[in-house]
Formats: C-alpha cells, structure tokens, sequence
C-alpha cells in the first residue's frame, strides 16, 4: 500500500501566534510547536489563546510526541493546557527545555509531564513513520532550530522562525550547510517562516541594535528603561552589556522577564556579570545615572509592568521627568494601537520615549525576502507551504517561490484546518479538520461558539437593564410597580423619564396578557421583548435586557 503524509495546520496560518501543525502518516502523528497566541482588545476577560486539539485527542494514541523549535510563547506557550490533554513527551533544544520545564513544574496535571533535550544533528525516531534531526537557524532568541523530518515519502523541512544573521550575538549562525545537504538528497516539502515575506531585502543584523542600544544607554542623562520580550534573551544580553559599559546597575521588572532570565543564566545562555543585577529595593537607593530597569510590556499588554508603569498603576516603579524609556520591539500586527497608546502616556509623564522609528533599537528575527528565497533556492523541494503568517504574508511567500520557479509539483497556501495529503505523485487538500481559537478565560476554555463571551461583547456596547417585576406568591400574577436598574447603558442625567415609561409600557403589557402568570418562563420571555422593543425604539440602542421576577 502506498503511504500517505497528511500535513495539518492548527495554528499559525492565516494569523500570527499559537503556531501548531501536525504531521501524520500510518500510525503515527507528530506536532511541530506548541503556541500561544495574546488576546486582542476586543477579547474581554480572555487571557490567552490556544490551538484547537479536537483531532489530536481524537487520534491521542497515535501521537508520538512534540517536536519544539524554539521558546518563544507562540510557540510554547501552549503546552500547559494542551499536556493537560495529550500525554505525550516533549522534544526541545535546550534553552527552550530549560523554560518548559519551568512552565510544567507549576502546573496541575503535568508535572510529571516528559520533557526531552535535543542536540542537533542527532537523530530521534517517532514511531515507525518518523525520524526528526534538528538543525540550528538564527531567530531573536538563542538555541533556534529549524527540523528536518524523514518520513517513507521523503524528507520534510520545517525552518520553524528564522533568519539569516552572519553577527548573531550568540556566535551561532544558520546551518546553511545541512540545508543544502538536504536539497542535494531531495527534500519531498518545504514548511518556511512567511512572518516578514512582504520585506524586501535583508533582515539587518542583532549587532546593529547591540550598537544603538549602546548609545542610547549611555547618553541617556537619567534612569534607563527597556522593554522587550520576556524570552527575547539575545537583547536581554545586549541590554546588560551596555549597562555595564555605562556603569549602570539593572533591575528587572515583571514577573516572566525574571523567570526568564534565571532559566537562561543558569543555563549558560545569558552571563551576568558579578553584580550587575540588583532587586528592586536596592535599585532604588542608586542616583537615576546609575540604574537599567528591564521590563515587559513592549507589545502593549494591558497587564504588563511597562503598560502599567505608563498608567501610573505600577507598585514599584513610576516614571519620573528625565527617563529615558527603550522599547526594542516592533508591533506584532494588531498591537499597535495599544503600543502607540503606551508611548503617549509615558510622553505625558515627560519621559523620552526611543522606539523602533526613530532609532534601531529592534531588529525583527524573521527572514526578508531575499533570505528566502536563499533558502527556497538550497532546498528546491517538490512541494512548498508557507507557514506563519497572516495570509497576505502567505500569498507574499508563496509569489515568491513560484517566481523562483521551485516546488513545481505544488504550492498550497493552507489556512489552520485545512489538511494536505501527499502520496506518491500527488497531493491535494482532502478536507478540513476543527482548529478555531480556544480561548483560555481564567480557569475556564471556550471556543468561538462561546455565549459568554458574545455576551461580553454585546455588554461592551449597550450596557445591561435588569427590570423587576413583583408576582404575587399565590396567584403568580403581577402585583406592584415595576422597577428598572441599568449598568453601563446611559447617564441619569440621558434617560430622563426614559424608565418610567419603560415601567409603565411593561406593566401595560402584563396587565394585557391572561395566564401568564402561572407560566413564569413566558412572563420573563414577555418582558424582555417587550423592553428590548421599547428601548430600541427610544434609544436605537441594544441593551442587555435581564428580566428579574420576585415572589410577595
């Protein structure tokens, strides 16, 4: 019988975050990553986003294990929920180890959940389908790898997220050499990183930013702020190098940035000099001249040490006229009103706010358009999927390699769900599998279908108007005036006589209707449509109605 390799996005195509695939042929399955994705404003209450499972717990015995590229949260960031469903080991070059087994150790369900270190160029077999070898690639973070994947079709690469960086701060560049290796053997499909595949050019080098950064702090006349991502640990680096130069003391501000930077010093990833790093008690006792704070929040978050310290809700830190506040981060598409919103509250608090347009205080850590193409050049595969990536980043990656002329036999620009099958001479989308957004709220999951959360939305625009009515205990008919309570809806000094005439149409109506009252599901059923009416057309607003009914 002839294999098949299905390929099955569940995150990470058409968006940006929670990147998710399974690959899955005879009896095995294999997930590459493992993400998280940031709620957007809209998304009240919700904390985090992660990929739809449904197929894998479906198939849960015949997953093998997941395979980890690197440790940043959209692509780790899942794993505590998605353990909590798939009891399957874990594969991760060492940093990223390092920081899932930090995540898992806290986590209910999943400590004892396998984690394994991988070393690159080291073969690891799944099942009788699969045989994994990670390669090196360069990204924003250290220990990146992209894997190459064997299956009895032939050989599949995932970049996962890169660059090509010949200064990276690391030392480590791309293993361009294993990538041509397996262009020369014949590679069946390639899976690339489309995030920056509408950039032309190259993605300039980390050592430019190490350079600004330099400057900035230096000439900076008081107390110095950056913020960048948690698990952004080459810019960690390059802040605590430039601090030392300028004679300055750091301290670190949020709870994720010091989990991360502990993992990554103990690990030999990050050096610290003897020192250098003081708790924030003693930070304070230095002259404003002497002191780095490093924080989250560069993207916005509404909960971040940086987005709180600009709304003066901050316990430790405010901000004070003379700081100089360095955020090395781009946007990710979708934050940057929240971003922009950010930097004016810290202008307002006369604060000099250096940011990626006016400085080169960021450099991203994905591949511009001629570094794909120098990777779709060495591999030449028959078959090409751009990953990662909202889907115009998609198409972009996609007229890239048809202008190239490679993966002649097929380019599929998927979307999370869509599955591609592959056999001997073809390959063709078969069908779609569940993958919308789950979204984690609080201790609770809930998918897009999720009333609760429609009902936020719906509370967001028009407030909520609860109306009471009193039923006589006896007779379960009406009895009293009825009353009205609104949240959120209009100002007293808006409504007017706006309730009391409310009150006084549903009491008309109640009064109108027979044997209602022994029916209460109909009582409330009746005046809430009778309020939602009244008020639309008083109003053209939608409130919220909530019928409350009281026996006397």
């Amino acid at each position: 019988m002839n294999p098949r390799l299905r390929v099955i996005p569940l995150g990470g195509l058409g968006e940006i975050g929670k990147n998710m695939l399974a690959l899955e042929c005879g009896d095995d399955i294999i997930i590459v990553d493992c993400g998280v994705q940031f709620p957007e404003e809209d998304m009240l209450g919700v904390d985090l986003i992660i990929p739809d499972i449904t197929y894998l717990v479906e198939h849960a015995d015949r997953v093998r294990g997941i395979l980890i590229t690197h440790g940043h949260e959209d692509h780790i960031g899942a794993l505590p929920f998605v353990l909590q469903r798939l009891d399957v080991p874990v594969y991760a070059p060492r940093l990223a180890h390092g920081m899932i087994t930090v995540r898992t150790r806290g986590s209910r369900g999943i400590r004892d959940a396998t984690v394994e270190a991988i070393e690159p160029g080291e073969d690891y077999r799944f099942g009788d389908s699969f045989v994994a070898n990670w390669f090196r690639v360069c990204h924003s973070i250290p220990d990146a790898m992209g894997i190459a994947i064997k299956t009895p079709l032939g050989t599949v690469i995932h970049t996962g997220d890169f660059k090509i960086d010949h200064t990276p701060v690391d030392g480590r560049t791309i293993d361009l050499a294993s990538l041509a290796g397996y262009g020369s053997e014949g590679v069946l499909l390639l899976l690339s990183d489309s995030t920056y595949a509408e950039v032309p050019g190259y993605t300039p080098s980390e050592r430019l930013v190490g350079e600004a950064l330099d400057r900035a702090i230096r000439d900076a006349p008081g107390r110095v702020m950056v913020a960048t991502f948690a698990s952004l640990i080459s810019r960690i680096q390059q802040v605590v190098d430039a601090a030392e130069r300028s004679g300055r003391k750091v301290g670190i501000v949020g709870r994720s940035m010091v989990d991360n930077i502990h993992v990554a010093s103990d690990m030999g990833y990050l050096t610290l000099p003897p020192g250098i790093l003081l708790p924030l008690n003693e930070i304070r006792r230095l002259p404003p001249e002497q002191v780095v704070l490093l924080t989250t929040g560069s993207q916005g978050e509404p909960t971040s040490a940086l987005v709180r310290i600009a709304n003066r809700e901050h316990r430790d830190v405010n901000v004070m006229p003379g700081d100089t506040v360095i955020i090395s981060a781009t946007p990710i598409p979708g934050n940057e009103l929240p971003v922009s919103r950010t930097i004016d509250n810290l202008l307002r608090q006369e604060a000099r706010v250096i940011y990626d347009r006016i400085a080169t205080v960021h450099v991203h850590g994905h591949a511009s358009q001629e570094e794909l193409k120098m990777v779709l050049n060495l591999v030449r595969p028959r078959y090409f999927v751009p990953v990662h990536g909202e889907y115009r980043h998609l198409m972009a990656h996609a007229q890239i390699a048809w202008d190239l002329g490679v993966a002649e036999s097929g380019i599929f620009v998927l979307e999370d769900g869509d599955v591609l099958q592959l056999s001997e001479g073809s390959a063709e989308v078969v069908e779609r599998v569940s993958a919308g957004p789950i979204y984690i709220d609080g201790p609770s999951t809930r998918d897009h279908r999720s009333e609760v959360l429609s009902q936020r939305k719906d509370l967001s625009k028009d407030g909520v108007v609860v109306v009471v009515i009193s039923t006589d205990q006896r007779t379960g008919h009406p009895v009293g005036e009825v009353k009205t309570v609104s949240t959120g809806f209009m100002d007293d000094s808006e409504t007017g006589s706006l309730f009391e005439d409310l009150a006084s149409r549903v009491s008309e109506t109640l009064n109108g209707e027979g044997g209602l009252g022994d029916q209460p599901d109909q009582l409330t059923s009746k005046v809430r449509e009778t309020a939602r009416r009244f008020i639309f057309g008083e109003t053209r607003r939608r409130p919220i109605i909530i019928p409350v009914v009281l026996e006397v």
